[in-house]
């Protein structure tokens, strides 16, 4: 599905963000515009007010992939409903320049781009995006990131639904955690003494430990 190229918009505008880490990029009209990528005809219509609305939006969306990753999938439907609501969509065939062996044009699915807003476009564009995935892949699809504190938005494009992380760096720095915990946890372990204990003694054929003889 074409339109489900759109819901990187939304991992990109959540992941501006890192709560844990007290980490907020998302403070300026450039770095605004920086969000819309190629897409420059949008970008230009940001303005200082953007900058909070896009806030707003972005703090719904990571509510999106926080209830979908703690498995609540009617709750994460919800809030994307809401947003999709807020922030309607005006689809369109496109061509582009594209065209197949007959010479016409490859159609497919575009977002028509003419909102009044540049967080009204971006939000109505991340929101479908995002619907679409959610309705073609899973809501299990959607994810955080399990290596502490990182949290950031991500989309699990995997065959077997294995992703945990949000990057091959944070996927290394969880495992060299657990590799060093692993460690740890085998270093504090008692060393052998040497003495036999209760478990050790001789048993009879009942497995009832066997008394000793008595010195004299």
């Amino acid at each position: 599905m074409e339109l489900a190229y759109y819901s990187d918009y939304a991992v990109r505008l959540v992941n501006t963000e890192e709560p844990a880490r007290g980490k907020d990029t998302l403070t300026s009209v450039e770095a605004v515009r920086d969000l819309f990528g190629a897409n420059q005809s949008a970008a230009r219509r940001t303005t200082d007010a953007d900058v909070t609305r896009f806030r707003s939006v972005r703090a719904r969306l990571r509510s999106v992939f926080e209830a979908a990753d703690g498995g609540d999938e009617t709750l994460a439907v919800d809030l994307l409903n809401s947003l999709l609501l807020e922030f309607p969509v005006s689809p369109q065939i496109s061509g582009h320049d594209f065209r197949d062996d007959d010479g016409r044009p490859l159609w497919h699915m575009h977002l028509a781009d003419h909102p009044s807003n540049a967080t009204a476009g971006y939000a109505a564009t991340a929101a479908m995006g995002l619907a679409f995935h959610l309705t073609e892949y899973g809501v299990d699809r959607l994810g955080l990131c399990e290596a502490s504190p990182c949290r950031n938005a991500y989309l699990d494009t995997s065959t077997n639904r294995s992703r945990r992380y949000c990057s091959d760096r944070c996927a290394t720095r969880a495992n060299v955690a657990a590799y060093r915990a692993r460690k740890r946890l085998e270093a504090d372990r008692p060393e052998n003494t040497g003495r036999a204990d209760d478990s050790a003694q001789p048993t009879t054929a009942s497995g009832e430990r066997r008394s000793e003889p008595r010195g004299r």
